[in-house]
């Protein structure tokens, strides 16, 4: 069923639904076909009343998930979350900054493995233009929007130092970038059309730091598992974050995180 009309979605529901699909598709490789709300609460650490609120959103537009003392068929569910998510079909996806982190970007599969498709990667380092990362040749920054109105990519991933992130994002925009995945640590000036989530590893290891600190109280395995379904500071996690950039027209983020 397709989406028919406009639906405020919260924005940690798109990232809940972002590890439900990673869940779903890992069942399905083992050939489970179906799944309980309780257990994707065990494997998720995410509550099944949460789960299925989650859901809710969804059902005027797509009907419901499941059938009641049966469960959630494994691929039907995980086919409707990435239409949800429009990734049931390609994402084009434009890098800038061939770095350490970049690279490692470039060169991690699981982006291709989620429908996102890294198609071209940019620097302002003359060294490295015009060299190969992977599969791909790095090319001039400033050639983004004459080489964008040929690749069409809506999706940016901006791995630059921060002295240089805002011009760089003002480029993006110029060429046609809708959506911008920021590991710069700076607060990024975009129009209201364009959709901009943060990435910070530092911050995310300030707060493990601090859990081995002593300072919490002990904790139940709910509040364990909860700490485990945070973001974290790895490359799937990037994969994720991805995965929430673009909610499926006409279904709209509540707001920019």
């Amino acid at each position: 069923m397709a989406p028919t009309e406009n639906i405020k979605v919260p924005v940690p529901t798109l990232e809940r639904l972002a590890t439900y699909l990673r869940l779903l598709i890992d069942l399905e490789q083992s050939d489970v076909e179906t799944i309980s709300s309780a257990e994707i609460e065990r494997q998720t650490g995410i509550n099944a009343a949460q789960f299925r609120k989650d859901l809710s959103h969804f059902y005027r537009n797509y009907g419901e998930f499941g059938k009641p003392g049966v469960g959630y068929n494994v691929r039907e569910l995980q086919d409707r979350i990435a239409r949800i998510l429009k990734i049931d079909r390609e994402q084009r996806v434009v890098l800038v900054g061939a770095g350490n982190l970049g690279s490692a970007l470039v060169g991690y599969p699981g982006l291709k493995e989620n429908r996102f498709n890294l198609v071209a990667v940019f620097d302002n380092n003359y060294g490295k233009i015009g060299r190969p990362l992977w599969d791909l040749e790095i090319l001039d920054v400033v050639r983004i929007k004459e080489i964008n109105q040929k690749l069409k990519a809506r999706i940016a991933i901006l791995a630059v130092p921060t002295g240089a992130a805002q011009q760089v994002t003002d480029l993006l925009v110029d060429a046609g970038i809708h959506a911008i995945l920021n590991f710069a640590p700076l607060l990024l000036r975009v129009p209201r059309h364009v959709y901009v989530r943060n990435v910070s590893f530092l911050q995310e290891l300030a707060v493990l730091s601090y859990h081995l600190s002593g300072e919490e109280t002990p904790e139940g395995d709910a509040d364990k598992h909860a700490r485990n379904g945070a973001v974290a500071g790895d490359t799937q996690a990037a994969v994720d974050t991805l995965a929430t950039l673009l909610p499926s027209t006409p279904l709209e983020a509540e707001n920019q995180g």
